[in-house]
């Protein structure tokens, strides 16, 4: 399934791996769940328990790209790339209705 898939079918969790310093200066997508990249390799069983696709962004994808990468490598099923926040949040508002 690709990103776009995932996100028209509307069953997804959405994490971020900001730091909780850049959601307050730049902003955050609504329900996303913030786990910062530092805290993924001490926190990885609360990603690999959720039984929907994950999608993971950061500012530009570089993190959310190192998160996923190590995540899969630790039996993370159906993981996503979102790249970063503000691309993905406009994709998803411009989609409301139609996802």
């Amino acid at each position: 399934m690709s990103l776009t898939e995932v996100l028209k079918s509307g069953n997804y969790e959405l994490i971020d791996v900001r730091e909780p310093m850049e959601l307050e200066m730049d902003g955050n997508i609504e329900g996303a769940k913030n786990i910062p990249l530092g805290e993924v390799e001490d926190r990885k069983e609360e990603f690999l328990s959720i039984e929907k696709p994950v999608i993971i962004f950061c500012r530009s994808g570089n993190r959310s790209g190192k998160a996923l990468e190590y995540l899969n490598s630790q039996g993370l099923k159906d993981g996503y790339n979102g790249g970063g926040w503000a691309d993905l949040k406009a994709t998803i508002e411009a989609n409301q209705g139609t996802f």
